[in-house]
């Protein structure tokens, strides 16, 4: 039963991506939006729902190391391996827009963390802390950047010309709600499915829960962003896939940890700080590749996802 539960979980996962990224990307066309803002919002923030649920639970039960380890974790992820998997399966182009201004957003988001974790190496406190005062600053972030997506649809609203070739008037707005919201509720569900049984089959097998919640309970969140991203780039969305991981990891630490820390503080683990740099640098490697001919071209994608396979290694050693 554990294995045909799994099984589901995977239908639901690639079945529900197909529709999220079909009715996402006709309401861009609808909404006269580019595809990138539909990938930095819609599809970024409900991708990013396991995360949230991970850490607001784990906040609420105090248990940082959870809600701090799940957001860094699942970042890294995003950025190395799924960038990586999907740059291999479809080149991404990366507009000029992005390069100067969604990248740079999520390299600020992890400067500020390390930053803001840091309270024994600038103010020489006793210890690191992310505070209720700090989650508050890290939600003001949050809505900048919202301000800041708000006011590049808009433009793009005025740019975009309507056609008498578009078919925006045929276009049904229930149905295409109907695919994104049915596809992200499979997403989501899909992805429970593959944690919860996943777990089951590799604790029957032996491994460690420390073991377990390092790779695939920190994998199994970011399936839905996995998922997406490959589908899309299937479907030559570039603009959403790469807008789904650049929007997924500004969300987890600016919302998530930003709420995780208004809900409970959140003590930090010194043995996170490593992780955190290697958070800084993917990122900032992720922001030079896109400038090579503007785009993220498979030799690039593999050297991502090569650098992911060797972080996981080491964490494995490391615990």
């Amino acid at each position: 039963m554990t294995y045909l539960l799994l099984l589901v979980g995977f239908v639901l996962l690639i079945k529900g991506a197909d529709y999220f990224v079909d009715g996402a990307s006709k309401i861009a066309t609808i909404l006269r939006i580019s595809p990138m803002l539909i990938g930095l919002t819609i599809v970024a923030f409900g991708t990013s729902a396991p995360e949230a649920s991970v850490s607001f639970i784990a906040a609420l039960e105090g248990n940082s190391n959870v809600a701090i380890g799940n957001v860094v974790g699942s970042n890294i992820f995003n950025v190395t391996f799924i960038l990586g998997v999907t740059a291999i399966v479809f080149p991404l182009a990366v507009k000029n827009m992005t390069i100067r201004k969604d990248i740079p957003f999520a390299l600020l988001a992890a400067v500020a963390l390390l930053i803001l974790i840091s309270d024994v190496q600038l103010q020489y406190s006793e210890m690191n802390l992310i505070t209720r005062t700090e989650g508050f600053i890290l939600l003001l972030f949050f809505a900048v950047f919202l301000y800041y997506v708000f006011e590049m649809a808009r433009n793009d609203r005025s740019q975009i010309q309507v056609t008498p070739n578009d078919d925006i008037k045929n276009t049904s707005w229930v149905k295409n709600l109907v695919l994104t919201i049915g596809g992200l509720a499979a997403i989501i569900f899909g992805g429970s499915l593959v944690v919860e049984n996943s777990t089951k089959i590799a604790m029957s097998l032996g491994m460690s829960e420390t073991l377990v919640g390092l790779t695939i309970v920190a994998i199994g969140t970011s399936l839905p962003e996995l998922v997406t991203s490959i589908m899309a780039a299937l479907k030559k969305q570039s603009e959403i896939a790469l807008g789904n991981i650049v929007g997924s990891n500004i969300f987890n630490v600016f919302f998530i940890l930003g709420t995780s820390a208004v809900i409970h503080p959140l003590a930090v683990d010194s043995k996170i700080f490593l992780d955190m740099w290697i958070m800084v640098f993917v990122t900032l490697l992720l922001l030079v590749i896109s400038r090579t001919n503007y785009k993220i071209s498979k030799k690039e994608g593999i050297m991502l996802a090569s650098i992911y396979i060797v972080y996981l290694a080491y964490i494995i050693i490391r615990n």
